[in-house]
């Protein structure tokens, strides 16, 4: 069946907000029934890793993607592997992970020191391999490699700085996944799925009534990093490496959270659509 790839869009967004909607109503109540749950911020008990629906709903809508055009492919599976791969990482972390050693220092400190393996750590080993695997098939040079796995890993962990609050990491992943949408070209079917699953998730998490935890941040910031890769020319490449490896050294000195809420435009940014106060 031929279908026009702006209706074929149009029909796997729609799809993917209806999936993640059902796929929410099934599985947050049961990481709630099974005690997968954590305080948040403001200390109300909340499920956690409810991000582990967007892998669910991502590969539904490959199901329904195969079955409407026929066309399978790498990309289709590499990206479905890094999603799957790095969901299972965050969902151990979430569900085992202690948060007395937060940062890469404190989870390879303690690998280094003491030869104690954290969640974390685990995290960010096995992320570092999907990034790997992706980025054999999408390099044409040494270096590009080396980008290109360092710009996945990056990205993957960059969106884990951003889950501090309500809604926050969401509006970080949606500000620059437009942009990167517009680039992406023939790939650009593979990452609606994910879009349509962040527009039907948005309302829990921004009201704080779930938590994604690693499982989503993870599934989000692998999938800026796959982008990049497909659809982005090595410099830009090599200019969001830079970025996202300054930021990182940033983060490891300052709170992210208080040079928010100190900025008055990025505070009413992030408590934007919150429910526990003023967005002003």
């Amino acid at each position: 069946m031929g279908w026009d790839p702006g209706y074929l869009a149009a029909f796997v967004l729609i799809m993917a907000i209806l999936l993640e909607t059902v796929v929410m109503h099934i599985v947050l109540p049961m990481l709630a029934r099974y005690g997968a749950l954590r305080e948040n911020y403001r200390r109300d008990l909340v499920p956690v890793a409810g991000g582990i629906t967007f892998p669910i709903t991502v590969l539904l809508c490959y199901i329904l993607i195969q079955l409407s055009t026929g066309y399978t492919g790498n990309s289709f599976n590499l990206y479905l592997l890094a999603v799957m791969g790095m969901a299972f990482l965050g969902f151990v972390d979430d569900m085992l992970g202690q948060r007395d050693s937060l940062g890469f220092r404190g989870h390879f400190g303690r690998l280094f020191k003491k030869g104690e393996l954290t969640t974390g750590a685990l995290k960010a080993l096995g992320g570092g391999i999907i990034a790997v695997y992706v980025s054999l098939f999408y390099s044409r040079t040494l270096g590009e490699f080396l980008v290109n796995v360092l710009v996945i890993a990056l990205f993957t962990n960059c969106m884990n700085l951003f889950d501090l609050r309500p809604g926050r990491c969401i509006k970080a992943f949606v500000l620059i996944f437009l942009p990167m949408l517009a680039y992406s070209g023939s790939y650009l079917i593979l990452f609606i799925p994910i879009a349509g699953a962040v527009l039907a998730y948005f309302p829990y998490d921004v009201k704080a009534r779930v938590m994604m935890g690693d499982t989503g941040s993870n599934v989000l910031g692998v999938t800026l990093g796959v982008m990049a890769v497909y659809g982005l020319e090595l410099p830009t490449r090599l200019l969001l490496l830079v970025v996202l490896i300054l930021l990182h050294i940033f983060t490891e000195r300052y709170s992210l959270s208080k040079i928010i809420d100190n900025n008055r435009f990025l505070r009413w940014f992030d408590r934007l659509g919150r429910s526990d106060g003023s967005t002003g």
